[in-house]
């Protein structure tokens, strides 16, 4: 039997940075309705605008900061009033503000833990009510491989990532009896705007690190988020699966 996911409801956190595009429109390519949440309300409908032009599917944007607890709660009643239904999570959004521990701000640690941590517990705390409503519910998030490894100069960062891998790991015990799965994609070095402005050295450095010897590619992911999201993965669960050439 062939599993359609044309009619699900996917909500994408980030949605407008070069790995939640790619996630978009790989569910927008499937049928999959989106609900599309970032801080820039200019690049949000610009995206917007794009899937609208490309793609037959409902879309709803929502200018969210995902720390901010009460207005995550709001986005998440009006994607309600407008789906019905969320079946999808992608929790996406993250910033990266880096620094040797000497040298980092208070006030920049807490602003990658609350986007990129407490942003995902917000994500899943929503999301979960109504996915154990209906029984039935997929859960992404997007960690990083440094979660695992760790990297100078990021220790919020990694910090933050390792505990989104704590999170998937804990949930998939609290919530899998409910038929929600939740796992996480833990990408190496992927070729974003991000890692555009390295220096040739630092590239060829971690060119070395690599066994496919390239960056990976943001469709890589969005190839990867739409596996776990189809039937084809439905017991795959509480996993972090590493996308890193080898590294």
């Amino acid at each position: 039997m062939h599993y359609s996911l044309e009619n699900k409801v996917a909500v994408i956190t980030g949605a407008y940075g070069d790995i939640g595009f790619s996630i978009c429109k790989k569910f927008a390519r499937n049928g999959i309705s989106l609900a599309i949440l970032g801080r820039d309300l200019e690049k949000l409908e610009l995206k917007k605008k794009y899937l609208n032009d490309n793609y037959n599917i409902d879309i709803f944007s929502y200018n969210l900061d995902v720390s901010d607890s009460d207005s995550y709660k709001i986005c998440i009643e009006k994607i309600i009033s407008k789906f019905d239904k969320i079946d999808i999570l992608v929790n996406n959004a993250g910033v990266t503000k880096d620094n040797i521990i000497m040298r980092m701000s208070n006030e920049d640690w807490n602003n990658v833990i609350e986007t990129n941590l407490k942003g995902t517990f917000l994500g899943c705390k929503y999301v979960s009510k109504i996915m154990v409503k209906q029984k039935y519910g997929k859960i992404i998030n997007i960690s990083s491989i440094v979660g695992q490894i760790g990297n100078k100069g990021q220790t919020n960062y990694v910090a933050s990532k390792a505990g989104i891998d704590g999170i998937t790991r804990s949930l998939s015990k609290e919530l899998g009896s409910r038929g929600i799965n939740i796992n996480s994609i833990a990408p190496g070095y992927i070729e974003t705007s991000m890692t555009k402005i390295l220096n040739d050295n630092i590239k060829k450095e971690l060119l070395d690190k690599i066994s496919l010897n390239r960056f990976g590619q943001p469709d890589e992911v969005a190839n990867l988020a739409y596996f776990l999201v189809s039937e084809e993965a439905s017991y795959i669960n509480g996993q972090i699966i590493n996308l890193d050439g080898g590294m």
